[in-house]
């Protein structure tokens, strides 16, 4: 399966419980599955967008 295909699959499943995934949100996980990011650089991604400062 190819990585556009698994995070389509998974934003599918996570959609289907009411949550969006937005494209920033993919392009970050298909950066992070490609090895363009560290799992720590994900983190703080995800973190900052969610507003958490600690």
């Amino acid at each position: 399966m190819s990585i556009d295909k698994a995070i389509e699959n998974s934003a599918a499943s996570v959609e289907m419980e009411g949550y969006h995934i937005d494209e920033q949100c993919k392009d970050w996980c298909r950066k992070l599955l490609q090895g363009e990011l560290t799992m720590e650089e994900y983190i703080v991604l995800v973190k900052q967008r969610a507003g958490v400062t600690a």
